[in-house]
């Protein structure tokens, strides 16, 4: 197989494109005589390995891969452009950056290791989802001025979102199990959020406590004065719901429950994440999904041996359930900082799109009944 290569002027635009900095310029033409050579090195392994089928050689990638080297040898040798110059020009040293990229273009473009997915980032399960946790991002990384109730509730969604992308990634690139035990992370994140969203401002001003109380007993306030402090206070208020000294860690991660009202510790709720946030939320029904996805994330034999197909569908099936729940609360946050013509067109979007994907998760909710369990029944072996 013939690679056709770019000539020097095409490689100086690929590099403006790229964004590079001014001192790469300085070595085009070195540059592109490592690139020459890499070329080379990859057509002479192409022909002795005609059975494999190689795919188009991308010159911006072999580039990216080149820039890339150079700048980490460089950088941490600390070299100036003298030196550079000087290695740059020198014949062994060509040969041996030429080397490692042939050997990492070869092996991590070509030669890549994929497991079978069983969709692509085109399919309409994925991009529907994805249009819509990418609208959300950008809109969360906007700059407002907000309360610091509104501001934790921008920045736990702006870490949800980031969590589908993440699983939506995972799931594209065949990592099934993997995905389904990033989907507990993304579970988690969302029931803290409901529990704060459905509770209101003492629960928030507990929780923002709670947070002092983890930073003291991670050794992240620097003041001893101000962490001996905070000692008393999380002991003092440990007296007053009857812990023991062996409930601190619990209690600081879990006692911002107690300032939901009306709830009876140990008979409503319970300082872990099952039987406490998880169930202050409202989410209970999640128990064994969650219980099977820690499973995973512990590294069990489930890790190992598992049928991929039943977690690539009930990670999506799930994040497309936290994300329905999800987008309740961002639409109510998006409501309270935006202007009524920005809000009208984002529920422009929500009239096309969220009704696909409800439609889409009607479609996978049949579809992992008829071929694996009610999900409720989470104690079958149909997931090995």
């Amino acid at each position: 197989m013939e690679v056709k290569k770019v000539n020097k002027t095409q490689l100086s635009n690929i590099l403006k494109g790229l964004n590079s900095s001014k001192d790469v310029f300085l070595f085009v033409d070195q540059i592109y005589e490592i690139y020459d050579c890499v070329c080379e090195g990859i057509e002479e392994v192409m022909k002795i390995t005609e059975f494999k089928e190689y795919t188009y050689v991308n010159p911006v990638v072999i580039i990216l891969y080149i820039v890339n080297e150079l700048n980490f040898y460089f950088k941490s040798r600390g070299f100036d452009n003298v030196k550079i110059a000087e290695f740059l020009n020198t014949d062994s040293f060509v040969e041996f950056i030429s080397s490692i990229v042939c050997d990492k273009y070869l092996t991590n473009e070509q030669l890549n290791y994929k497991s079978p997915a069983f969709l692509n980032k085109f399919n309409p399960q994925i991009s529907t989802l994805s249009l819509y946790f990418n609208f959300c991002l950008n809109i969360l990384n906007k700059s407002y001025k907000l309360n610091k109730y509104d501001a934790l509730v921008k920045d736990m969604l702006k870490n949800s979102f980031s969590l589908g992308q993440c699983i939506e990634n995972l799931l594209i690139n065949a990592f099934d199990v993997e995905a389904f035990s990033t989907w507990r992370t993304m579970h988690e994140n969302e029931c803290i959020l409901y529990c704060l969203v459905l509770n209101g401002k003492d629960t928030f001003d507990s929780y923002f406590k709670h947070i002092q109380y983890s930073l003291a007993y991670r050794g992240q306030i620097k003041n001893k004065e101000k962490t001996d402090k905070v000692f008393e206070e999380i002991k003092s208020q440990m007296k007053e719901y009857n812990l023991k000294s062996k409930d601190m860690k619990k209690f600081i991660e879990y006692g911002y429950l107690f300032s939901i009202k009306n709830k009876e510790f140990n008979v409503d709720f319970k300082l872990n994440f099952r039987d406490g946030v998880e169930a202050m939320a409202g989410l209970k029904s999640y128990s064994k999904i969650y219980e099977l996805s820690s499973e995973i994330a512990h590294s069990s034999p489930l890790l190992i041996y598992s049928n991929r197909e039943y977690y690539f569908n009930i990670t999506l099936l799930n994040l497309y359930e936290t994300f329905f729940r999800l987008e309740k609360v961002f639409y109510t946050f998006y409501k309270s900082v935006s202007k009524k013509d920005e809000v009208e067109q984002y529920e422009t979007l929500q009239k096309i799109y969220i009704n696909q994907l409800h439609q889409i998760h009607n479609g996978l909710a049949a579809l992992f009944k008829d071929r694996f369990f009610k999900i409720e029944h989470l104690d079958s072996k149909s997931h090995l």
